[in-house]
């Protein structure tokens, strides 16, 4: 009997562990099947690792052919930007969830070098900066449809919503309806995208309230609800909108709502608003080529001549080739003022020591940057390098103004959509203090430097030793390629006996 028992016993207990490893060998199925799920994942994050890298290897085979060639679109600039501070984050991510020291001490060395959020952010300003100055519409740009491009660069759906929430979260709501509207007229045209349809009709919709078009606001938003009758916000703005068109209506007598504007949205369905610019739409008219154009007349009065810097021995064998570019103020332009070999080293020098440009606060002189002037630059000494020194020499002996008070050479670069808005070079009676720091008196003349050529102009009246306001000028922004340029601003200190009053304003 106690042997039964003990047989008993033991049986039980091995019918316990059986059914302890039964549910182990279940438990152990389990695991094959989240391991066969890893191995899934891990697959999938390889093809998507070899995806982007063969991607960007058939990218980067192409842009390091020709770095310069490849950026001059403002959009592979901007995409550029975009990889390397979200994309590429992304992969970091995607790789980390199975850490893989090589790319993360990779990722650690060459990520100081990378742009940031606010680099990114100032790509896509520079696209919507030249998107208004050029009057291109978003359909251009995201088709990669620019003037004196060589290479194809498209923007996807995802792309234009991530422009469109940047205007959106700036309240910019003129041009998040563009960006929208181009993200879903693509998505509707049959792309793929990360991006959901509900987001783009929210944004678009609301934006589209704001630039005061109820009829298409209530339009876009009744999309919005009939694809995600859920939406959080959607229904309340749609009975919100309803209500304020039909108090309108009322207000104007009307008895029935119009239909929405079928019309796609373009650059001019909206007014665009103004900003703190007062002459934005003359200076957006110039860099577009649709400024003052001088008369025969006045053209018939130009000139182009030899300039020997008044027979400056380093200019008579080789003087320069001087040509009269405005009448008034006087500007010329002289031609192949650098050499192939002095621009390089120029550039050269500079590049290492390239830093956002600043501009001197007209109030306390300090130097600082502001959004109105978008470069970056750098500052030369004649110390830095005998191309230097040869350059401010031959600005002396053309300008026949001494160069010893000027102040250094600025080398600066503007990428795309780099611009410098109207501004002055001098300082107004009511900026006293802009210049004081240097203790050499007001500016009295520019001279810019165009890769070959340069053009200076004189910024004092003569006989007053005050600002010529007619000198007020831009920079505008860089549409395809980069743009380089030396300035060397000459200052009043040291020229008594180079540049004597006159008696009158233009002597």
């Amino acid at each position: 009997m106690n042997q039964f028992l003990y047989k008993i016993s033991f049986l039980v207990i091995l019918l316990l562990s059986a059914s302890q490893m039964t549910d182990l060998i279940f438990t152990e199925r389990e695991l094959v099947q989240s391991l066969k799920e890893y191995i899934e994942a891990e697959e999938m994050k390889l093809e998507a690792v070899k995806s982007w890298a063969n991607k960007l290897d058939m990218l980067t085979r192409v842009s390091t052919l020709d770095p310069e060639g490849f950026l001059a679109h403002p959009v592979n600039a901007y995409k550029l930007m975009k990889r390397l501070n979200t994309e590429w984050s992304e992969l970091e991510s995607l790789v980390l969830q199975d850490p893989s020291d090589g790319f993360i001490s990779n990722m650690s060395v060459h990520r100081q070098y990378f742009p940031d959020e606010e680099d990114e952010k100032g790509a896509a300003k520079a696209l919507i900066r030249l998107q208004d100055t050029y009057k291109l519409d978003s359909e251009s740009f995201s088709k990669g449809k620019l003037p004196g491009v060589r290479y194809n660069a498209e923007l996807t759906v995802d792309d234009c919503f991530d422009m469109g929430k940047l205007a959106y979260n700036e309240n910019d709501y003129y041009h998040s309806v563009l960006w929208m509207q181009q993200a879903l007229r693509q998505m509707d045209s049959g792309e793929d995208a990360k991006t959901l349809k509900a987001d783009i009709l929210d944004y678009l919709s609301y934006s589209v309230y704001q630039m005061g078009d109820l009829p298409r606001a209530i339009e876009l938003t009744r999309r919005l609800v009939a694809i995600d009758p859920s939406h959080q916000r959607a229904g309340a703005n749609l009975h919100y909108f309803e209500r304020l068109l039909s108090k309108e209506l009322r207000d104007r007598g009307q008895g029935q709502q119009e239909p929405a504007d079928e019309k796609p949205i373009q650059l001019d369905t909206y007014e665009r608003p103004k900003d703190y610019l007062p002459e934005r739409e003359v200076y957006e008219a110039l860099c577009r080529g649709e400024g003052v154009k001088m008369t025969e007349k006045r053209r018939s009065r130009l000139f182009c001549r030899y300039q020997d810097g008044n027979r400056s021995p380093r200019l008579l064998l080789k003087p320069m080739k001087e040509e009269d570019e405005w009448d008034s103020p006087h500007i010329v332009r002289f031609l192949e003022a650098l050499s192939d070999e002095e621009i390089e080293k120029i550039k050269e020098l500079a590049k290492p020591k390239l830093a956002r440009a600043t501009v001197r606060d007209p109030k306390t002189g300090v130097l600082t940057v502001a959004n109105y002037r978008v470069s970056k630059s750098a500052w030369l000494e004649g110390e830095d390098d005998p191309v230097i020194a040869r350059v401010n020499q031959r600005i002396e002996d053309v300008t026949g103004l001494t160069v010893d008070t000027a102040e250094l050479l600025q080398v600066a670069n503007y990428g795309v959509g780099g611009q410098y808005e109207p501004h002055y070079d001098f300082s107004r009676k009511d900026e006293p203090d802009a210049f004081k720091s240097l203790g050499t008196g007001n500016r009295v003349a520019t001279f810019l430097n165009y890769v070959s050529m340069c053009i200076p102009w004189c910024l004092l009246l003569v006989s007053l030793g005050e600002g010529d306001y007619r000198t007020r000028h831009a920079a505008c922004p860089v549409l395809v390629g980069s743009k380089w340029v030396s300035n060397k601003w000459i200052h009043e200190r040291g020229q008594e006996f180079r540049r004597p009053c006159g008696l009158t304003e233009v002597d």
